[in-house]
């Protein structure tokens, strides 16, 4: 059976499975139409009734082209856990989760236990194919989380403190006890970082090929891994910290120290961009939101603060302690202390963030890092006895572009990848906290302040001028040298008189200025501490 289309035109006949395609087709449509169409019928004036026909025929292919971009280009759909009733979310367990999803979804669920090598730490790779694992005792693992295959692992034998993939799955960096490390996916050691020194966190900006650390003293480190050059070395002075991340927005590192203070700093600048106190008492954790405006960090009073990175300012204060923090693609924060995980959501895009889940490990087992695996809906958790994955529903982005990350990339689409992120790598300059910045017009500067020999130059030059001024004759008598000269030297004082004036009203200014610290004196127990005046 057929079905005719909505103009009655009997000899255009639709099957019923596309009759349905364009209805769903129809109902995108509506999502992308920019509002009700104009009543064109009541406008008098021809011209402008064609130009807003044209303008209106040019939304609606506009919308069109992205409903069936959206249909064919994004077949996938996230979704978050819906509870009924009196049902809450967060109440849910996994066992209930791994009831109702597919084989290939249960299987990203799973404990590893190895406690006889301590605490985890996790990274993946931006595709979220690879996972690389690092205990605090030497052992040092790559898994493949598609196939469930471990790919290489090894005893380095000596304390291993952080772990982060460089540019592809290829190449790993590992923070042990005395430098920083890099290995390859076979577990060859390729370099030995000793200018770093005794790392504790490391980062990797994969866009400007920067292998970034902190050392046990404070300092920070940019090295550039193609060339091997170190682009900058700076003493933080605010002492050892534990807690560093990189914006993925704008590549500005951001460290948390023991005083509270969060800072960040670019590799092109020996100060900090941003100096904000964030809590009264030392940072544990610090998380960023994909789209780099907004900010998680938990302190040891047990709150965590939401920060609006465009405004510097507080958005929300949710009690509770964190050991480690992560952002989702989606913007779920994963919060993790003790034996338990709980992950927040913002559901009503007001970025108030509320309870979404929850899940204990086995008591007893202590969280050190959370990460959530990109375009999965996974949660990977290290903890001092092993690792652990549980299923975060709506956590990952559902669709892949496979020109930024592609989970089932070959090896010659790798080495095409390479070549192309190598080309267009950018320069440690970019890295600010504005990039949209790049590209504009710089404005002018306002005008210093002359100095005094400029002044002097430009009082002589406006003297010479009055000097040169023709005196114009006048009657028999009044011609007199001598009243000539007096002439001249009025036009000379009438010209000096305006940089004369400025001159008295600086040394004033400067006279009240004194006169006033003068007068503000040091409380009684610090006036041992002044300088005496120098006598004549």
């Amino acid at each position: 059976m057929g079905a005719k289309q909505e103009n009655g035109d009997p000899e255009n006949i639709l099957p019923p499975i596309e009759q349905e395609l364009s209805h769903e087709l129809d109902t995108k449509v509506k999502k992308y139409l920019r509002g009700e169409g104009a009543n064109l019928e009541v406008l008098k004036d021809k011209k402008l009734k064609g130009q807003l026909s044209v303008r209106e025929d040019l939304y609606g292919i506009s919308a069109k082209a992205a409903a069936k971009a959206e249909k064919w280009l994004m077949p996938s759909k996230g979704g978050y856990l819906e509870a009924e009733g009196i049902e809450k979310t967060w109440r849910i367990k996994q066992d209930a989760i791994n009831c109702e999803v597919d084989i290939s979804s249960a299987k990203n669920q799973y404990d590893i236990v190895l406690p006889e090598f301590g605490p985890y730490t996790l990274d993946f790779t931006s595709s979220g194919r690879y996972m690389a694992a690092a205990a605090r005792k030497g052992h040092l693992a790559v898994v493949d989380m598609k196939n469930m295959s471990l790919i290489k692992e090894m005893q380095v034998r000596e304390t291993v403190r952080d772990i982060v993939f460089l540019h592809n799955e290829l190449f790993f960096a590992a923070a042990q006890k005395k430098y920083p490390y890099i290995y390859n996916r076979d577990g060859v050691e390729l370099h030995c970082l000793k200018e770093h020194g005794a790392v504790t966190r490391l980062q990797f900006l994969k866009n400007h090929f920067l292998l970034v650390s902190i050392n046990k003293f404070g300092q920070l480190r940019y090295q550039d891994v193609t060339m091997g050059e170190m682009i900058s070395n700076f003493r933080t002075g605010l002492g050892r910290t534990d807690v560093m991340l990189a914006n993925p927005f704008n590549g500005v590192v951001a460290l948390g120290h023991s005083g509270g203070t969060v800072s960040m700093w670019k590799p092109t600048s020996a100060v900090p961009l941003v100096k904000m106190l964030c809590h009264p008492g030392p940072i544990t954790a610090l998380a960023f939101h994909p789209n780099g405006n907004l900010m998680a960090t938990s302190g040891k009073e047990k709150k965590i603060k939401i920060w609006d990175l465009r405004k510097f300012e507080v958005l929300q204060v949710i009690p509770g302690h964190a050991k480690t923090l992560d952002f989702s693609q989606k913007g779920l924060l994963a919060a993790g202390t003790g034996s338990y995980v709980q992950i927040l959501g913002d559901f009503s895009g007001s970025r108030i963030y509320s309870r979404y889940m929850g899940h204990s490990i086995v008591k007893g087992y202590q969280i050190g890092k959370v990460a959530f695996r990109p375009y999965e809906d996974v949660l990977g958790i290290g903890h001092s006895m092993g690792w652990s994955s549980i299923l975060i529903p709506g956590s990952g982005e559902p669709n892949f572009d496979t020109w930024l990350a592609n989970p089932f990339e070959t090896s010659k689409q790798r080495r095409e990848k390479e070549i192309h992120s190598l080309l267009d790598k950018l320069p440690p300059e970019t890295i600010m906290l504005d990039p949209s910045k790049i590209g504009t017009v710089k404005s002018a500067k306002k005008k210093d302040k002359p100095t005094k020999k400029e002044k002097e130059a430009e009082m002589e030059a406006v003297v010479e001028a009055a000097k040169g001024t023709a005196i114009r004759k006048k009657t028999k008598g009044k011609n007199k040298p001598s009243k000539i000269a007096v002439k001249k030297k009025k036009i000379v004082e009438r010209a000096k008189r305006p940089f004369l004036e400025k001159q008295m009203e600086e040394e004033n200014v400067a006279k009240k200025k004194q006169k006033i610290s003068e007068e503000i004196s040091l409380p009684t127990a610090l006036q041992r501490f002044a300088r005496e005046k120098a006598t004549a």
